[in-house]
């Protein structure tokens, strides 16, 4: 299981030490920086930092003591807050009475340094003094899903701006981001995650391959790609799963709302999956495959305009 980042919907009162940047159109993501890289094994490391205008040790009790976790993270929390400690993570319907989930505390140096595991995930949440009175908190989220980077940091940027909230001492509400437009903004900054990517096949050909984290429920994008009428084996297929300038014979296999795929040529293949996702909606994997000698470029491009296009409509779904 993939940790899922989302607002707690407490509030809590607190002393004030004054606002922290709250968002608007002049605001980069609200304060935060965020950059994404590769690691070993195919990992993923996302990194994302915000100054708060308090200092470093409040910060440390907000990131570490259970009391204040439960208002802002996306999980109660448990913890045996020493290198080696037990840290456990409660979520609502959960059978008790122990946590749902469990990972090891990898660090704790009070007040700079805070880390630990969360199923395959690795957090590590880092405080540096910043200015007068206040705290620069730097966010290492290490995890293996890398198509789910957006909503990973869509939630953590929402949780965070809880955590200022809840040190400013003001309500800690912040609204989720179930219209996905946040989420499309991250995926803008990390740009590399809808590129697509062109493989070898073990028959010799090759395939296109697009993976594209979508913000509405299967069902929704489904109806999107169908126009409303369900396709069958044989049948033609609907214009939604098409793209321009390639060819489309009729449908080989379709199970709504997961799985259509085509013949496009002889030798090839269109598949339409949408698998689970991370939160947001379902994860879509477009693939096309054909000869070795098909136009991979113009395929790539064509299959990466369409998948923007679905996405962009269901914006407005």
């Amino acid at each position: 299981m993939t940790p899922n980042p989302h607002p707690h919907p407490h509030s809590v009162p607190g002393p004030d030490s004054g606002p922290d940047p709250e968002p608007g159109p002049d605001t980069d993501f609200d304060g935060f920086s965020s950059s994404l890289s590769s690691e070993s094994g195919g990992r993923t490391k996302l990194r994302m930092e915000r100054r708060l205008a308090h200092p470093p040790q409040r910060v440390w009790d907000a990131i570490t003591q259970p009391a204040h976790l439960a208002r802002w993270f996306p999980s109660e929390v448990s913890v045996d807050l020493r290198p080696g400690g037990e840290i456990g993570f409660h979520f609502p319907g959960d059978p008790g009475p122990g946590p749902g989930m469990t990972g090891k505390v990898t660090d704790a140096d009070e007040p700079r340094l805070f880390a630990f595991t969360w199923g395959e995930d690795h957090l590590s949440w880092e405080i540096t003094p910043d200015g007068e009175g206040g705290s620069r908190l730097t966010l290492v989220h290490t995890f293996g899903d890398r198509f789910g980077a957006a909503s990973f940091a869509s939630g953590w940027q929402i949780c965070v701006t809880a955590l200022g909230r809840l040190l400013a001492g003001g309500p800690v509400d912040v609204e989720r981001d179930t219209g996905g437009t946040l989420h499309e903004a991250y995926l803008a900054r990390f740009d590399e995650l809808t590129r697509g990517r062109v493989e070898e096949t073990a028959d010799g050909g090759r395939r296109v391959r697009l993976d594209r984290q979508l913000v509405r429920p299967a069902e929704t994008v489904w109806a999107r790609l169908t126009g409303g009428v369900e396709p069958l084996a044989g049948s033609p297929v609907p214009a939604g799963f098409t793209a321009e300038k390639v060819p489309a014979g009729p449908v080989t296999d379709v199970r709504a709302p997961e799985l259509l795929a085509y013949t496009w040529h002889p030798e090839g293949e269109v598949r339409w999956e949408l698998r689970a996702g991370t939160g947001h909606g379902p994860r879509l994997v477009l693939t096309q495959t054909g000869p070795r000698d098909f136009g991979t470029d113009g395929a790539l491009a064509a299959r990466r305009v369409r998948v923007e296009e679905l996405a962009a409509g269901l914006l407005d779904a």
